[in-house]
């Protein structure tokens, strides 16, 4: 406020204009967009960061008016302090590369800076100085703040359209609820077929139950003349042919039958002689 009411700085005055020891004092826009930058209320942060972009830019705009260093102002800045919406095109590839390229360009510089002001500093800081050097000093430190000025509110206009959009979000109205649906009412089971007759015909389009056995089937067949009743299949209950034989070989051996149990104790013999595999050479040597 003291630097304000004093007015030592003016957009039409110039650099060489202004005194040595004022020239720290343009340093203010940039040291108070820092520290506004700094603050963690998380609720006024929006505030805090179009607060401090309009530090920075009113530090950029009279280091510009003074010819400090050559660099731009951002694109949405058109003579107001806070960021245009971003427009719905998208960057070309050429403006694209050119801030690829002046970025590359301010981080060179940057560095330059800080080696010379590594090596200054010492001077000003014990009082050995004299005023072209502290002069030369406090003009290196604007050019370096030029640089981080330039960097944070690029950083800043990122920030402002995520939040923007996110307070956007909330305030939206919410959709209005209908009426809520009726209940739907049961599918009822169709048929794969195209209509009722074809699958009456055809069947349902896929595999169904059986609706009789192979006898019932005979049966109907010898009843309707069709087939002789020799022909229908006797079967006996109890399992498969294997099973039945099976038991067969069983009731022989237990009614002591000669020439079974003869069989049984030459098979016997033979597979004690006759290891398992023992003839079966196909294809070996």
């Amino acid at each position: 406020a003291m630097v304000a009411q004093l007015e030592l700085f003016s957009e039409n005055e110039e650099l060489e204009e202004i005194a040595s020891a004022d020239l720290k004092f343009l340093l203010l826009p940039a040291l108070l967009g820092a520290l506004t930058l700094k603050q963690v209320e998380q609720s006024r942060r929006l505030e805090h960061l179009e607060s401090a972009r309009g530090h920075f830019v009113r530090f950029l705009r009279l280091c510009r008016s003074y010819g400090l260093g050559t660099f731009q102002l951002p694109a949405s800045e058109e003579g107001s302090g806070s960021p245009r919406e971003p427009a719905g095109t998208q960057p070309s590839l050429v403006a694209m590369a050119m801030s690829r390229k002046a970025k590359i360009e301010r981080y060179k510089q940057k560095k330059e800076l800080e080696n010379k002001l590594a090596s200054m500093r010492s001077l000003v800081e014990g009082g050995t100085a004299d005023e072209e050097q502290l002069r030369e000093f406090y003009i290196l430190q604007i050019q370096q703040w030029i640089s981080t000025s330039l960097e944070e509110v690029e950083s800043i206009d990122q920030e402002l359209v995520i939040l923007r959009s996110r307070d956007a979000a909330r305030q939206a109205p919410a959709a209005p609820h209908g009426p809520p649906r009726p209940p739907r009412a049961p599918v009822k089971p169709f048929i794969l077929t195209r209509d009722a007759a074809q699958a009456r015909v055809f069947g349902a389009g896929y595999p169904g139950l059986p609706t009789m056995t192979v006898d019932d089937w005979y049966e109907q067949r010898r009843r309707q003349g069709i087939v002789s009743g020799q022909s229908v299949p006797q079967r006996v209950p109890g399992g498969s042919d294997e099973e039945q034989q099976k038991q067969q070989q069983e009731k022989k051996e237990e009614e002591d039958d000669e020439e079974t149990l003869q069989k049984a104790r030459d098979w016997d013999d033979w597979k004690d002689t006759h290891p398992r595999g023992y003839g079966n050479r196909h294809n070996m040597g």
